[in-house]
């Protein structure tokens, strides 16, 4: 098993890129099932979560083909559902964003409950229950369940049971081939959300804002195929800018998208971080991150869009533990998403949790280098950041987790100065 060693310690000083949005590569690509026609899709991130979502169209008879260093081509024409690898979405949470194009060009569908992160209970209910809304027939089936549509909308409004990501993305997924309009309420509008608009758009599907955390999507019988170039990924840039600040070096990091960070980088100055936003390309930032006079935290609560994402609380749990006094982290969306405190409390952090949702951050600590375990792959960024902080050696295991989602980011901090490297395989 393949683990990090990281000597920490020193400041990260360059220039470092942000690569395509992860969570927006899942739904592009899962809508390339809605058309027989080519479909390509750009600036994809060379990672393993990327790997499985190409694999798990192969293994359903797809065409998929590498047209450049971060573009693939894939056309969905002989598509054979019945041959899915079950294994991989077994082990792969981006897999139920299948359900819904699967089920609107093939009107039955059979997948396994799909894995992923351990951060707690991730039930797929509230897709199932939006799904029925519509008239979709739910069925238990053998690990998971069947899916099936006769071709009427029993309802053309859908109101989720919560905030979800995923099952807003299904439902736009399914409503692209449905010609009435279907009305999405209590929907998410997160990044990944609206680049799949963009796309689905582009393939002729009418789709629109109705309203406050409302969509709205009329879809064609027949779809085009595309051509998408990701966004460039807000988690990644805030994990990195967060990095930056924590190690007090002076990094820029270009290609932030910081239309989807806005609230995000405001509590950052407001914790005192000096940042300088800068022009970059394709309508995106660079930034500019110098070292900071005094990090001051009060409180940390992730929450729905445009909030700040539970995917970058965990960075900011670990800044926290080097600003004076204490800080209120507070993750309300999921149980497990806490774990890495666990780990930095080994390296010395003061750190008490007063339920699996809340913790109460004393500081500032000096953190020690140990041997370390990453529970999730946002976690696992946060244990690099933290070894990066700390005095001596970490060893890192099972960074799989962090390969699913940062490309190659030992080489990549490699070039900022960090001594990080991987071992074994």
């Amino acid at each position: 098993m393949e683990k990090f060693i990281i000597e920490g310690g020193n400041q990260l000083n360059g220039a470092i890129d942000v690569r395509g949005a992860k969570n927006a590569a899942f739904p592009v690509l899962a809508a390339t099932i809605l058309t027989k026609e080519d479909c390509v899709v750009k600036n994809l991130p060379l990672i393993e979560d990327v790997y499985r979502t190409l694999e798990l169209l192969k293994s359903m008879k797809a065409e998929v083909e590498w047209i450049g260093e971060r573009a693939v081509r894939v056309n969905t024409k002989n598509l054979d559902p019945s041959k899915i690898d079950t294994d991989i979405v077994l082990k792969f949470r981006g897999s139920v964003l299948l359900y819904g194009p699967l089920l609107a060009r093939f009107r039955k569908v059979r997948l396994p409950q799909p894995g992923g992160c351990v951060i707690g209970a991730r039930p797929i209910d509230t897709h199932l229950d939006a799904f029925s809304q519509l008239g979709v027939a739910v069925r238990p089936y053998r690990r998971g369940f069947e899916l099936e549509y006769s071709g009427k909308l029993k309802n053309t409004e859908v109101i989720l049971n919560e905030f979800s990501v995923t099952a807003t993305e299904n439902i736009l997924l399914f409503g692209a081939l449905c010609q009435e309009r279907v009305t999405i309420k209590i929907a998410d509008m997160d990044y990944q959300v609206q680049e799949l608009m963009r796309a689905v758009k582009k393939m002729g599907a009418w789709v629109r804002i109705a309203g406050l955390h409302e969509l709205a999507i009329q879809g064609k019988k027949q779809l085009k195929g595309f051509t998408h170039s990701l966004v460039a990924d807000p988690i990644e840039a805030g994990t990195f800018l967060v990095m930056a600040i924590g190690t007090k070096g002076e990094v820029l990091v270009k290609n932030v998208p910081d239309q989807f960070l806005h609230f995000f980088m405001k509590k950052l100055k407001d914790f005192g971080a000096n940042m300088e936003i800068l022009a970059g390309k394709n309508g995106q930032s660079d930034v500019r991150v110098r070292p900071s006079k005094k990090i001051l935290i009060d409180k940390i609560q992730s929450f729905i869009y445009p909030g700040i994402s539970s995917d970058l609380q965990s960075v900011l749990g670990v800044l926290a533990t080097q600003t004076k006094g204490s800080t209120l982290l507070h993750d309300p969306l999921y149980e497990g998403r806490l774990k890495y405190l666990e780990e930095l409390n080994k390296m010395g952090a003061e750190i008490y949790f007063t339920d699996p949702h809340r913790a109460i951050i004393n500081g500032p600590t000096k953190l020690r280098g140990t041997d370390l375990g990453a529970f999730d792959l946002r976690g696992g960024a946060a244990l690099i950041m933290a070894a990066l902080m700390a005095e001596g050696k970490s060893i890192i295991s099972n960074i799989y987790q962090v390969d699913r989602g940062y490309e190659k980011i030992e080489e990549r901090l490699q070039k900022l100065g960090a001594h990080i490297k991987r071992i074994g395989g």
